[in-house]
């Protein structure tokens, strides 16, 4: 990272069917946190659209672009003319019949300096993302950019620890993970504290273990999937009641590289985090608790394998 601190934020947002005011949106927030001082700022996962992956629908697919494109043409000139770095998610149209779900960092000048794509692809109840992308091929990145080196991640790539470690051994001291989280309504009550707290707990683990910032940033509201893409209206399925689709809990945090928490956002509103990294913190912590230095790397050939019978 560069020897100064960095400002970093997260746009915790809700997304409406209409893709066009997402994007809209998001432009608006991004200059805003620009201009509260943040170098560096993060977009949820696939922030242009509601989560259309709660169910299956070929013509979902039109929403796919290709990299570079539309969106990030959009989003780089805003990166240029306020002078920042910007991680944004998106739907991304490879080839025909080839699509994923991308991080795109923009830096300061509007260039595309890196790309990700998302490693672990869930399918579960209303996360039926198999359905849509093909699992990366990139491998685990770190970015060098000016303000700083990063690497990202995308929501379920946040529950595997060797995601996070191979993208901090590649240098990255902060992590970024845009995510697309939420509760099931009907499992809300009973479940839905021990979820959220699981799930920040996986990604403080990972801020310790390797040392390193970690940032994620969800959006909040409750959706059904319904799309209005370039005019075509695409409405999702069920009867739209409070007990159907999925309530996203936003909970966005930041967490330093001891997984003490310095920013956290609400459940239910859209809100910009804000957090200021020193880049020192990092080489103090792994001074003093150096998880990396005793790696018994030579003892870890069992981690390639599904199960080790």
């Amino acid at each position: 990272m560069t020897p100064k601190t960095t400002r970093v934020a997260l746009i915790q947002m809700s997304c409406a069917p209409d893709t066009a005011a997402n994007l809209d949106k998001a432009a608006v927030r991004v200059r805003e946190a620009a201009r509260a001082g943040a170098t560096l700022i993060c977009l949820p996962e696939l922030f242009r659209a509601q989560y259309f992956c709660q169910r299956e629908d070929h013509a979902l697919f039109d929403l796919a672009e290709p990299i570079p494109g539309p969106s990030t043409e959009r989003l780089a000139a805003v990166a240029r003319e306020e002078n920042v770095v910007l991680v944004a998610s998106l739907f991304e149209r490879r080839a025909p019949g080839v699509y994923h779900n991308t991080a795109v960092t923009l830096e300061r000048d509007g260039s595309i300096a890196d790309i990700y794509r998302k490693m672990h692809i869930p399918d579960d109840p209303l996360y039926y993302e198999k359905f849509y992308f093909t699992p990366g091929d990139l491998g685990f990145k770190a970015t060098a950019t000016t303000a700083g080196k990063i690497g990202t991640l995308v929501c379920w790539d946040q529950w595997y620890p060797e995601g996070a470690r191979l993208t901090a051994l590649r240098g990255a001291e902060v992590l970024f993970f845009p995510t697309a989280i939420g509760w099931h309504p009907s499992e809300k009550s009973e479940f839905g504290t021990a979820q959220y707290e699981a799930w920040q707990t996986a990604q403080r683990a990972h801020a310790i273990a390797n040392g390193v910032f970690v940032c994620a940033v969800n959006r909040v509201g409750h959706e059904h999937g319904d799309v209005l893409h370039n005019g075509v209206e695409l409405r999702g399925p069920g009867d739209h009641t409070p007990q159907s689709g999925i309530e996203f809990w936003g909970g966005s945090f930041i967490a330093d590289p001891f997984g003490r928490i310095l920013a956290q956002a609400s459940h239910d509103k859209e809100e910009i985090l804000y957090a200021d990294l020193d880049p020192k913190l990092v080489e103090v912590t792994r001074q003093h608790w150096p998880f990396l230095r005793d790696r018994r790397i030579d003892a870890y050939e069992g981690i390639t394998k599904r199960f080790i019978d």
